[in-house]
């Protein structure tokens, strides 16, 4: 059985064709235009296909609510056409099949869950660090959402003294996490690239302070069973230990846990053990369960 999967992204649309078992077999992508233009390139590239369900993970905020008139929508997004605009709704109908929608760092949380670093795990937290941040959630198998989808990205934080921009980069937050520890903050404090800078870097100390806090804010308040960070940034394998070692810091001994320790934290807060395939892999995975989930319902 083929699942088309597709990762929605402000600025390209990649489009798969896989299975659970094969993986990827086919792979386009295409720029994000206007709604028309583009959605018309994504459902011919997968309608060539004869897939069975699609899976979407998309950028937001997204319209999470099977019971609402609006599911599958993109809701406010500065993407120019974008507000408002069903994806899920339009695609399902012009490919004909069943078709699940999360966002894109829900995707990854969940295939990270189910085939990576989160296997044999009840809990998961996924957090990406790259344009944006942005974090996914899953607890006893379900991708937890609520009012709306969680914004683990614009949790607040307390910014250090010694950082030369504290109020951070976000248009609409004084001192959230995606503020003050995403790529283009990091590129707007210092004038450089991450990409650019060498390890010794005063930057990446800053940059694991707050994503500790992040840490050790999400282990006391949802207490997952494993942190998985990853995102182009976290592409710096030097920020791991910096950031475990802070996290401890920060936590003081209080959560009475061996993973919480100097010998299993290394276990504890990790990369994703399917690289830059947790989205698409997550997608594949949403479209499956909107397949099984129309079989149940005829």
């Amino acid at each position: 059985m083929l699942i088309g999967a597709l990762e929605a992204g402000g600025t390209k649309m990649v489009c798969s064709i896989g299975n659970l078992k094969g993986g990827i077999l086919q792979r386009a992508s295409f720029p994000t235009t206007d709604p028309e233009t583009t959605i018309a390139q994504i459902a011919g590239f997968i309608g060539q296909f004869g897939v069975a369900a699609l899976g979407i993970g998309s950028f937001g905020p997204l319209d999470l609510n099977p019971d609402s008139p609006t599911y599958g929508h993109i809701t406010k997004t500065p993407k120019p056409g974008w507000s408002g605009y069903p994806l899920m709704p339009e695609l399902q109908k012009r490919l004909g099949v069943p078709a699940g929608i999360d966002t894109d760092v829900n995707a990854a949380a969940l295939a990270e869950f189910e085939m990576g670093a989160g296997r044999g795990k009840k809990s998961l937290l996924y957090v990406t660090v790259g344009t944006g941040i942005g974090g996914g959630l899953v607890a006893e198998g379900n991708l937890v959402h609520g009012l709306v989808h969680p914004e683990i990205g614009h949790m607040f934080l307390a910014p250090l003294e010694s950082d030369p921009m504290p109020r951070g980069v976000c248009p609409f937050h004084r001192g959230c996490l995606e503020g003050l520890a995403s790529g283009p903050s990091i590129e707007k404090r210092w004038g450089l690239s991450a990409k650019l800078m060498s390890e010794d870097h005063p930057a990446w100390e800053l940059e694991a302070a707050y994503l500790a806090q992040m840490c050790a804010n999400m282990i006391l308040c949802v207490s997952p069973e494993v942190i998985v960070l990853g995102g182009g940034v976290m592409q710096q394998m030097h920020l791991f230990p910096r950031i475990r070692e802070k996290t401890l810091e920060l936590l003081g001994g209080y959560v009475a846990s061996g993973y919480v320790t100097k010998e299993g934290i290394a276990s504890y807060i990790v990369p994703p053990a399917l690289g830059v395939n947790s989205g698409v892999t997550g997608a594949l995975l949403l479209g499956a369960r909107a397949y099984e989930a129309a079989k149940t319902e005829k």
